[in-house]
């Protein structure tokens, strides 16, 4: 089974209901070990192009703002739920979600 490492920005607001959207979609077990994941804190930057509808900042302007990043694993079959469960607590209109193949030897 393929495992895969999650990669989420968020805002620190919303972190524990992404964190809590995650494991309820399965992600997060290593072993004999549930919920397992890393937040911390981190400068993100973007700026929203002309159509877009920022959670922060303006159209055309470049943004920086503080940010949680979030890691955690899930297996492949898991992912299409990770993702919806976390869009779904994500205030952003495009959630940055990562997903990563992970080689286990």
């Amino acid at each position: 089974m393929t495992r895969l490492k999650i990669e989420i920005s968020v805002p620190e607001s919303h972190a524990e209901a992404v964190v809590e959207a995650l494991h309820s979609a399965g992600a997060g077990r290593v072993g004999a070990y549930a919920r397992c994941s890393s937040v911390w804190k981190v400068t993100g930057s973007w700026q929203a192009l002309p159509g877009a509808q920022p959670y922060d900042g303006e159209v055309g302007a470049v943004q920086r703002g503080e940010e949680c990043r979030i890691e955690s694993v899930c297996d492949m079959d898991q992912a299409d739920a990770v993702q919806r469960a976390v869009r779904a607590a994500h205030p952003y209109e495009e959630a940055v979600i990562h997903f990563l193949p992970l080689y286990e030897p």
